[in-house]
């Protein structure tokens, strides 16, 4: 996004900001979220200091709702014909960008908002908030607002006051800012959001709280990542559960990634452990396996939902008439097991030569790969797949180094050790194990010779 010079609301001087006055979601599936979250326009004067929202006119639509909002920031003090003119250009956009037959009544009749408050309440109410909900978001975004705008040492006061406030909601709001900010190319807006995160982490209880729940799930990741370097295997992972034993999260995070090493071989290994025990180690491996039992037993079910929900939702955006727009709009549905969905109905479609059905799917996997991730690369994960020896693979991988990011060979390996051990997976997952291990020691390979 190009930077605008504005007037600093506080001392007048021209500052340099990335300036957003039209949400238009039909252009934008992002701009809902962004306006919700206040986290635009947000500027940084060099000259006094300030840190805040630069007052600009916004125009607002949704032609889901039918929805075509204004507001005009008070304090600039402008006439009433000169705001017409000033937001008569960006209505004028909005319809041009939208074809004759979509063209409907609302566009001729602007709802005027007279506060930035109210112009979020309404759109919320389209989307059945209650005072209530509306009331506990703005509270938090109020907050949010507050720490954006106070000079940075003031800012641990400001959380210590209103300590209350943070909570689950509000790491989730913020967390949502930041990925909207991001996803805009706003970075100014990003760094901004994401201070405050840190501050809020670091001087709270609840902040703390999730601080340590993150450093035990990074620290079962990064063993679990020193174990499949090495060739994890059952007893390996039978080791690992059983050191992280002691901590929820540490446990909860190994099973639900490695959810298909612990099957009918692990559990006989577990028992096996169990009949050499005696004494207080008996009892807590007892424990254990009646808690893995549970774990793996609720995972199952939460996948078998998922998957069907993820089927449900692929049906609805190939049948759609825009498929690359439907994808981007489906996007905060879009997680590992939807991207297996996609992968296995790729696959299908390329063995029965579907050719219609395989067009709409890879047109969906090209939108996805657009805005995300490099681990997100179906298309090469599912050409690895389908490539036949050792020797077509390392040629795949060559003529693609530069997608075997940490971030790919991280996606694999939660792919492989989704499909491990679950019904009618048993090839795919033998496949993308031989996969792992090639693509791992190609990216081992590369890295030494760059360090040398």
């Amino acid at each position: 996004m190009a930077k605008t010079t504005v007037s600093c609301p506080q001392c007048k001087q021209p500052v340099a900001a990335e300036i957003t006055r039209l949400f238009d979601v039909n252009e934008n599936p992002q701009a809902k979220q962004m306006l919700l979250s206040g986290a635009y326009n947000l500027i940084q004067c060099p000259t006094c200091g300030y840190q805040g929202q630069a007052p600009m006119p916004i125009v607002y639509h949704d032609p889901e709702h039918e929805l075509l909002l204004t507001y005009f920031p008070p304090e600039l003090n402008v006439p009433v014909n000169q705001q017409e003119q000033m937001i008569g250009p960006l209505i004028k956009r909005v319809m041009e960008s939208l074809p004759m037959e979509k063209r409907k009544a609302y566009l001729f009749k602007p709802e005027t908002m007279l506060t930035r408050q109210r112009l979020v309440e309404r759109v919320l109410e389209e989307d059945g908030i209650t005072p209530e909900m509306i009331k506990a978001q703005q509270d938090r975004l109020n907050l949010l607002q507050r720490l954006a705008g106070a000079s940075p040492e003031a800012r641990p006061e400001v959380i210590k006051q209103e300590e209350a406030l943070v909570d689950e909601q509000l790491i989730m709001i913020l967390q949502r800012l930041i990925q909207s900010a991001a996803a805009t190319g706003d970075e100014q807006s990003t760094q901004v959001l994401a201070g405050l995160q840190q501050e809020i982490l670091e001087n709270t209880a609840f902040g703390q709280e999730i601080l340590h729940q993150a450093q035990e799930q990074q620290a079962a990741v990064s063993a679990l990542e020193e174990a499949s370097k090495a060739g994890l295997t059952r007893q390996s992972l039978l080791d690992l559960i059983i050191d992280a034993a002691d901590s929820e999260v540490r446990l909860v995070t190994l099973v639900s990634m490695a959810r298909g090493g612990l099957d009918y071989a692990f559990f006989e290994l577990l028992s096996e452990r169990l009949q050499r025990a005696s004494g207080e180690e008996r009892e807590k491996l007892v424990a254990l396996r009646e808690k893995l039992l549970e774990m793996t037993n609720e995972i199952d079910e939460a996948i078998k939902e998922q998957e069907g929900l993820a089927s449900e939702l692929l049906d609805e955006i190939i049948e759609s008439e825009n498929i690359e727009e439907e994808t981007l709009g489906a996007l905060p549905a879009v997680n590992e097991i939807f991207l297996e969905v996609l992968r296995k109905r790729i696959q299908n479609a390329r063995q029965n030569e579907d050719d219609t059905q395989l067009k709409k799917l890879q047109q969906v996997a090209a939108a996805i790969q657009k805005v995300s991730a490099p681990g997100a690369n179906i298309e090469l994960i599912e050409a690895l797949i389908q490539a036949e020896g050792d020797e077509a693979v390392q040629a795949i991988l060559n003529e693609n180094a530069d997608e075997l990011t940490d971030e790919f060979m991280q996606f694999l390996m939660n792919l492989l050790n989704q499909t491990q051990g679950q019904q009618g997976r048993d090839a795919t997952a033998e496949k993308l194990q031989q996969v792992y291990r090639q693509a791992l020691r190609f990216t081992m390979k590369r890295n030494l010779e760059r360090e040398g």
